[in-house]
């Protein structure tokens, strides 16, 4: 566990270094890509979302399958997995009554490693 100072440093100085703001600002992404890195962000800040996302992470699942391991409803997980799937997150296969889901690419498996990595540090 990390120990935050209480009371952390603060700049006293009212010397605006302009060159630094500059470039930064030149780096920027637009509000518009903000926006939607802020809204995936809000996506994979719900503990369901994420609980399904790392279970299918070792493979694709049915939503049976899903519903049994994390101890919901079929109907809870589908409408969670439809926000998944809405927002790019997941793909799906239908085989006959089943439907499939798995992490839409490697980026996603990223995403959630890193950010495991990050917590356990």
């Amino acid at each position: 566990m990390k120990v935050y100072e209480k009371n952390p440093p603060a700049c006293e100085c009212e010397e605006v270094h302009a060159d630094i703001v500059e470039k930064r600002r030149d780096e920027m992404p637009d509000q518009s890509t903000l926006y939607d890195l802020s809204d995936f962000f809000k996506i994979l800040g719900d503990s369901t979302r994420m609980s399904i996302l790392y279970a299918i992470d070792g493979g694709s699942m049915c939503v049976c399958d899903i519903a049994a391991l994390l101890g919901m409803t079929k109907s809870a997980v589908s409408h969670q997995l439809k926000i998944l799937r809405q927002s790019d997150l997941v793909t799906y296969r239908k085989t006959g009554k089943n439907v499939f889901y798995a992490l839409a690419d490697d980026h996603v498996r990223d995403i959630i490693e890193k950010a495991l990595e990050h917590i356990k540090e």
